[in-house]
């Protein structure tokens, strides 16, 4: 009896082991941490954190000069995420600087960063590295014909159209009438980073300046070049959102009502802040947008696995999986321009895939070329991570030995011209073995 309870029990404290190390590993897709001016932001923007732990993140928040702040631990990245909710920070506490940030985007962490007018130099900088460059401290967006009725004056209370956002529902979620309400600093673009997204722009008549001071020299960003909300998706496919107003993820803003103090203008009784900000969330955080290869596949057609030896002009089918990951489940994915390459150094076939069931295929046919080839899927598109499939076949696209004529037709004026130098050569050797030459008399 003593050795059944001894097994029961070891059984049941490996059973708790797996449970403890399956919930570890499900939390550990989901470490966010959120760095804060103050923990009293908490409250204030309680309503945007409260989705992110309905939806399984685990979240710790500590204040951004907490000495014992640590983003890598022993070669390893701690977090998954990072929020920053510090806009006044001068200088990171423990061991978090814009240079350790840097490198978790580098390593694939996803940062959510949001500022206000009150911007420090660090984000400054961090911004900078993702091409991304925020107004002096102290400005702020102004709009003289956007702004909000509840506005004190100023004219920063800025209520943003929603045609002024990104056209991607990937990113910005399903499109609405509602305008959002954004306080807070302006930024602009790198020109020559083409990884930046416009997420949300002011309108034609925003700029960015100081709101207590007459403009005495050309504002920063001016227009539509005039950034609310930008993002970014570095080549690693890790992601990384601007906001320049910490308050439009506030509980006040999205509970807020909004109307432009024009007359006639229409007034909703709520902001489309909060439904903005869940969906740059799911998009930042990778809960939305992204695709992933499954299977790939590559044969003649009437046959179901490859050949040892492709021969040109052979009829092939080639297929692939791909999927997307929607609400924690993978999901085959619905697009129609999907294209498929056959590329030797360059591609000599391009051509779309069709969606056949749970799979994208098309039939071809090989080139009359010789060579080792490859099947390439190189699919970019706007809100999506990057799906790249590169399957090399073990083949070499060329006539097999005992399968193709000896002779091609188009070969024989090269035939002729071999057989004729031989038939000179020929007769040339017998004249001139058998010529004599005349002996020379005294």
């Amino acid at each position: 009896e003593a050795s059944v309870l001894i097994s029961v029990c070891f059984i049941a404290v490996m059973l708790f082991l797996s449970l403890a190390s399956m919930l570890h590993c499900a939390l550990a897709d989901g470490k966010t941490l959120v760095l804060l001016d103050n923990l009293n932001i908490r409250d204030t923007h309680s309503i945007f954190f409260r989705s992110l732990a309905d939806r399984g993140f685990d979240v710790t928040f500590k204040t951004a000069d907490d000495p014992s702040l640590s983003l890598i631990k022993y070669g390893q990245f701690v977090y998954d995420h990072l929020i920053i909710f510090a806009p006044s920070v001068e200088d990171f506490g423990g061991n978090i600087n814009v240079e350790t940030i840097t490198s978790f985007i580098d390593g694939g962490g996803n940062v959510l960063v949001a500022a206000s007018s009150d911007i420090g130099d660090p984000l400054r900088e961090l911004g900078s590295e993702c091409g991304i460059e925020f107004d002096e401290e102290k400005t702020a967006v102004i709009d003289h014909h956007n702004y909000d009725l509840s506005d004190p004056g100023e004219h920063t209370l800025i209520v943003a159209d929603p045609e002024n956002l990104l056209k991607a529902p990937t990113i910005v979620g399903k499109p609405t009438n509602r305008p959002v309400l954004f306080k807070g600093v302006g930024m602009v673009a790198d020109p020559e980073n083409p990884l930046v997204l416009d997420i949300l722009t002011g309108s034609s008549t925003s700029y960015s300046f100081f709101p207590d001071r007459p403009i005495s020299q050309y504002p920063h960003a001016v227009g539509k070049n005039t950034l609310l909300i930008a993002g970014l998706q570095a080549r690693n496919n890790a992601r990384v959102v601007f906001s320049g107003s910490m308050d439009f993820f506030s509980d006040a803003f999205f509970n807020s009502a909004v109307q432009k103090a024009r007359p006639g203008s229409e007034r909703y009784e709520q902001t489309g802040n909060m439904e903005l900000a869940e969906a740059l969330s799911r998009w930042v955080f990778k809960e939305a947008g992204v695709l992933r290869v499954g299977a790939v596949t590559h044969h003649p057609v009437g046959e179901t696995t490859p050949p040892a030896a492709y021969t040109i002009t052979d009829l092939v089918e080639f297929s692939i999986v791909i999927e997307m990951l929607s609400e924690g489940r993978w999901i085959p994915f619905d697009g129609d321009d999907i294209q498929l390459e056959f590329v030797r150094i360059d591609p000599f076939v391009r051509t779309y895939l069709k969606k056949n069931g749970g799979k994208y295929s098309v039939q071809f046919t090989l080139p009359d070329v010789y060579g080792v080839f490859q099947f390439k899927v190189d699919y970019n598109r706007l809100g999506y991570t990057h799906l790249y499939s590169s399957t090399q076949a073990s083949f070499s696209a060329s006539p097999a030995a005992h399968t193709v004529r000896a002779f091609h037709p188009s070969a024989y004026p090269y035939y002729a011209s071999v057989f004729s130098m031989m038939a000179g050569l020929f007769v040339f050797s017998v004249v001139f073995l058998h010529m004599k030459e005349k002996e020379k008399s005294d």
